[in-house]
């Protein structure tokens, strides 16, 4: 499912992340969604999340819904 669309993501899910320090490489972080940090309804890189880990980055891919 799109991670650019906000409604698309809600507390609990399992997502794909991009962290900021990974944008260049690419590589993506898995885990679960604690807060979302983006406002608007849509966002062309990804909607921010802070995971329940603690790290922040946009979502690529949601792989799972809660």
């Amino acid at each position: 499912m799109d991670g650019k669309i906000r409604s698309n993501i809600v507390k609990g899910s399992k997502v794909s992340i991009v962290l900021k320090k990974d944008q260049k490489s690419g590589l993506r972080t898995e885990g679960i969604v604690k807060d979302l940090l983006t406002s608007v309804p849509k966002h062309h890189r990804g909607i921010k999340v802070r995971l329940e880990d603690g790290q922040i980055g946009r979502v690529q891919e949601i792989l799972e819904q809660d």
